[in-house]
């Protein structure tokens, strides 16, 4: 848990991405999203939920950095809304 809280404290991306998923962040549904973002039948606890959103994040970020015309902003957006709601499904279980 203390990497990917780290990672996510680290994350630098562009102001617009993080606004837009910040935005965003209400109409995430875990059992939906999950299932499209990292091709899973049920969703896997929040923790490995979140390290295969960075996985995923990740390549896309690189993607992005290419300027590779396959590059999905709606799909990044989409990305980190999900590491944003399940990184605060952990913050309760941290103080536990």
């Amino acid at each position: 848990m203390t990497d990917l809280s780290t990672l996510l404290a680290n994350l630098r991306r562009p102001r617009l991405l993080i606004r837009a998923a910040h935005h965003g962040i209400h109409d995430y549904r875990r059992d939906r999203d999950l299932r499209r973002l990292i091709n899973t039948t049920t969703p896997p606890n929040p923790e490995a939920a979140l390290a295969r959103l960075f996985d995923a994040e990740e390549r896309t970020e690189e993607t992005r950095r290419a300027g590779d015309a396959g590059y999905s902003i709606a799909r990044h957006v989409e990305l980190l809304i999900a590491m944003m709601a399940e990184a605060r499904l952990l913050r309760p279980q941290a103080g536990a």
